[in-house]
């Protein structure tokens, strides 16, 4: 791998070692092998480097998640669920970047552009909704947050009423 590689590598792993808040510059050099200057030289700035590697971190646990594209049926509900556990640093870190987001124009763009993609197709505004909010609701309580087939129960019950 060569410098680009390595600090997006060594990003990923910050991010959910330390968080979005706690991850220096000084901690994706390190974990990455190579000087801090390498971070402006490849990526212009901790936050540009931060949000390619989130991104690509989320891309990645899709993939994991997810066949092709978000599954709501009941199986795929309960694997987007049980990756809050499973990968919860991660998922913090999406909301810490949605934090980021607001004093951050450049940060803001990046994930904006990620959910244009996420919503794109018949459904995708919805689906995005949904995995934000169980995200928010497993992440803050996890014993009263929702189960996959309440999840589904009240897709069903909402589609009945439309």
């Amino acid at each position: 791998m060569g410098n680009r590689e390595d600090l997006l590598a060594g990003a990923k792993r910050c991010l959910i070692e330390r968080g979005w808040s706690n991850t220096t510059v000084r901690d994706i050099a390190a974990a990455a092998g190579v000087s801090h200057a390498a971070i402006g030289y490849h990526f212009g700035s901790r936050d540009a480097l931060l949000t390619q590697a989130l991104v690509a971190a989320v891309d990645e646990l899709g993939g994991q998640v997810a066949d092709s594209s978000f599954d709501l049926s009941e199986e795929g509900l309960k694997r987007l669920i049980d990756s809050f556990g499973e990968h919860r640093a991660l998922w913090v870190a999406q909301l810490e970047a949605l934090v980021r987001a607001e004093r951050s124009p450049d940060v803001r763009r990046h994930l904006a552009q990620g959910l244009r993609e996420a919503r794109a197709g018949v459904g995708g505004a919805v689906q995005s909704a949904l995995v934000i909010g169980l995200m928010v609701q497993w992440l803050l309580d996890p014993e009263e947050a929702p189960s996959a087939k309440e999840v589904t129960d009240g897709i069903r019950a909402v589609a009945a009423e439309i």
